[in-house]
């Protein structure tokens, strides 16, 4: 059987990019988010600056070819990260992205991109999974997206329910501004609020994918390089950030395991806006005392 070139298939390469990872390229990605760790300016002791773990966080919408038809109503349903190692400033990364799941959940068809991050030297630096979810039938004229991802669904208790550890939280409201930094510099839902209402949103959405660069500054400020050689994430997308939000971003440890000579630090992360609502919940886990980005490198 023919395979057409719109159709949207598991194993279909959306292709890839050579990206300069530059001081000014960190300093977007603090303006969009609102990270400003030293490690981007100073390095970790003894070493140059490197980049933030999530640099090239929206590499899989750089590449088309994965996005079903109907985008009204799309949600960012679930993201994954794995991070191995760090990127000095003024390296020149590759990028390589792929389609490789596509499952149908309720009422939604989602399509898995995974997107490649390869570091100066070949090496890989950092592996994303994301899940985006698409209406299986034409929406009805009048949809209440917002509304629709608010019903009630079986939940597991309240993260904050959880025993251990709490990390030291921070809170942030996330801009219009911030926003079009994310999601610029291209008119869309994320960056023009006329254009998110054509979608079924009253105001611009704040991309999914800035709550998970949140996680990754909390675990950075945690766990410093334990975070880079070693990190991974696993989260839901559970509610809406709207322009002007303000989330709080937080964990708990909820247990360690033993991993070669070191140790894994596992939690349960999650963001909630002023009012309490979810809007990200899962889990995140590095490696205890790892202190040097050279560690185990040639």
């Amino acid at each position: 059987m023919k395979i057409s070139e719109d159709e949207v298939y598991v194993g279909k390469d959306l292709g890839g990019q050579e990206v300069a990872i530059t001081a000014d390229l960190a300093d977007r990605y603090g303006a969009a988010t609102g990270d400003r760790h030293p490690f981007y300016t100073e390095g970790p002791p003894g070493e140059g600056p490197i980049a933030p773990s999530l640099i090239l966080v929206n590499e899989v919408y750089a590449h088309p070819g994965w996005y079903l038809e109907n985008v009204f109503g799309n949600l960012h349903a679930k993201q994954e990260w794995e991070i191995f190692r760090p990127i000095a400033l003024g390296e020149t990364a590759r990028t390589r992205c792929t389609v490789v799941d596509r499952y149908i959940k309720r009422d939604r068809d989602y399509i898995v991109n995974e997107s490649h991050v390869i570091d100066g030297q070949g090496r890989l630096s950092c592996r994303g999974r994301t899940h985006q979810s698409f209406l299986l039938d034409d929406a009805p004229a009048g949809l209440d997206v917002e509304r629709k991802s608010k019903e009630k669904k079986e939940r597991p208790p309240h993260p904050s329910t959880i025993a251990g550890e709490s990390l030291e939280p921070f809170e942030r409201k996330v801009t219009l501004e911030m926003s079009r930094a994310f999601s610029g510099p291209s008119e869309n839902y994320h960056t023009n609020e006329e254009l998110a209402q054509q979608l079924g949103f009253p105001k611009v959405l704040v991309q999914g994918m800035l709550s998970t660069c949140l996680v990754g500054e909390l675990m950075t400020r945690r766990f410093g390089l334990g975070w880079y050689l070693g990190g991974r994430m696993s989260v839901n997308l559970t509610g809406i950030v709207r322009a002007d939000d303000t989330v709080t971003t937080r964990a708990t440890i909820t247990g360690e395991t033993p991993e070669g000579l070191g140790r894994r630090v596992h939690l349960a992360v999650w963001s909630e806006k002023s009012d309490g609502t979810l809007t990200l919940v899962g889990s995140a886990s590095a490696l205890a005392g790892r202190t040097s980005a050279l560690a185990g490198q040639k």
